[in-house]
């Protein structure tokens, strides 16, 4: 048994849908379960559908589905020639919310709009995958995966879920050698969709492979392996053969986008391997990541753009001791924001966070309750593990930085206005 996850850039075309196909046809005869993203940049046009019926601009958010309905109908006919009852019940299920007023939480609206790519995405590579004689069961994760309602950033419930894998999954297996489903989606036992994090799908898997007691899992990228930097930004960045998982959780918590920061724990708590392999050159070994200790790595560098800073200081300059930053921290709770990096000094307490606008707006407000408050948006969090003092000066040099730390292996600084290049 392996479990196999494709993001949206390996699916974004007709082109790759069909190189897919010829990988998963490379292990004929093997019990493979298959978890898919949706397609390129689906996720980000549902969440333009989400932003404008939230606003409550219907016709807007009706005009941008009906784009991405039009989308898929189309590559679904050129894939199969012919049409597939599935989509019809997905698009009928976000149109049904869309002719609707919002009266709950935003975030409640975008699961379950959002959810609808991973669906899509999948009903059509099962049908496509089983006309080109790569027979498979198309399975709704949503039946399986349970939740609760923490919508954005569910949690598993982990007792359902198992027992669900038992009930339905196992049994499938005895009748197909090929199972697709979705990942980043689940639902709450009242049926409500739910989405687990952006890049939750490299968690599903995890998930599966967990409780399928898989061979490994393997995470198929359009990159050669796991990078000490982007390539984008680096272009002198290397593959990296091993890690250990320590690493990559450490490597997950900074903000690198390869592995989503839950998938390890499941696959550790089992020591299943996971391969990240590139899905255009499927010949190449690309990087394992296992219980094996990694020595010698080169410096791991990780910038997370979009980044607030945002400042709260004690208005009558007494310390901000234990109840102020208390205080603080229940709002960043309340608010569903995780720091990125703190720093606490006699009257003040400094935080870096996502530029979220809607809940930074909602968080300062609150805090401007409590304390004095500034924000500074436009940063960009640079952070480098294994670092040497060469490669600190290089990527910091003659930017204004403001605020930094320093532990034996890794460094955290916050510049404003970073604009990194791999050549500098």
């Amino acid at each position: 048994m392996k479990i196999f996850k494709f993001g949206g850039a390996s699916i974004n075309s007709i082109e790759r849908i069909q190189h897919v196909a010829r990988i998963i046809q490379r292990y004929k005869g093997e019990k493979l379960l298959i978890v898919f993203s949706a397609m390129g940049k689906v996720t980000n046009e549902l969440e333009k559908v989400a932003t404008a019926f939230y606003s409550g601009n219907q016709a807007e958010a009706l005009a941008l589905f009906y784009q991405i309905k039009e989308t898929h109908l189309e590559l679904a006919l050129q894939l199969t020639k012919q049409p597939i009852n599935e989509l019809s019940n997905i698009f009928t299920e976000v149109e049904w919310l869309l002719h609707d007023k919002p009266v709950r939480d935003y975030d409640y609206y975008y699961d379950q709009i959002v959810c609808s790519g991973e669906l899509l995405s999948t009903a059509i590579i099962s049908e496509y995958l089983n006309t080109a004689n790569c027979k498979n069961q198309w399975l709704d994760v949503r039946d399986i995966l349970r939740t609760d309602d923490n919508f954005r950033e569910a949690n598993i419930d982990w007792d359902f879920t198992h027992q669900k894998v038992t009930e339905i999954i196992s049994p499938l297996f005895e009748n197909t050698d090929i199972i697709i489903t979705q990942g980043f989606i689940g639902a709450t036992d009242e049926n409500e969709s739910t989405t687990l994090g952006r890049e939750g799908s490299d968690y599903s898997a995890a998930i599966f492979a967990n409780m399928l007691n898989a061979e490994s899992q393997t995470i198929w990228k359009d990159v050669e392996g796991v990078m000490n930097a982007d390539p984008k930004l680096f272009p002198a960045a290397q593959i990296i053969d091993a890690l250990s998982y320590l690493e990559v959780i450490e490597m997950a918590y900074y903000g690198a986008q390869v592995i989503h920061p839950k998938t390890i724990k499941p696959l550790q708590n089992k020591a299943i391997p996971l391969l990240v392999k590139c899905f255009l050159h499927p010949d190449l070994p690309g990087t394992i990541i296992s219980n094996q200790p990694t020595h010698q790595l080169p410096p791991i560098i990780v910038i997370k753009e979009k980044q607030v800073l945002m400042q709260v200081s004690s208005r009558d300059f007494s310390f901000v001791e234990d109840d102020l930053v208390a205080k603080l921290h229940t709002l960043l709770l309340e608010n569903k924001i995780r720091p990125n990096l703190s720093q606490n000094g006699a009257i003040s307490l400094l935080c870096c966070m996502d530029d979220q606008p809607e809940k930074i707006e909602k968080l300062a407000l609150a805090a401007s309750e409590l304390f004095d408050v500034q924000v500074e948006k436009d940063c960009s969090l640079l952070t480098i593990r294994h670092y040497n003092e060469a490669i600190i000066q290089q990527l910091t040099e003659g930017r204004e930085q403001l605020l930094s730390q320093k532990t034996k292996q890794t460094i955290q600084v916050l510049l404003k206005a970073l604009s990194i290049n791999g050549d500098d």
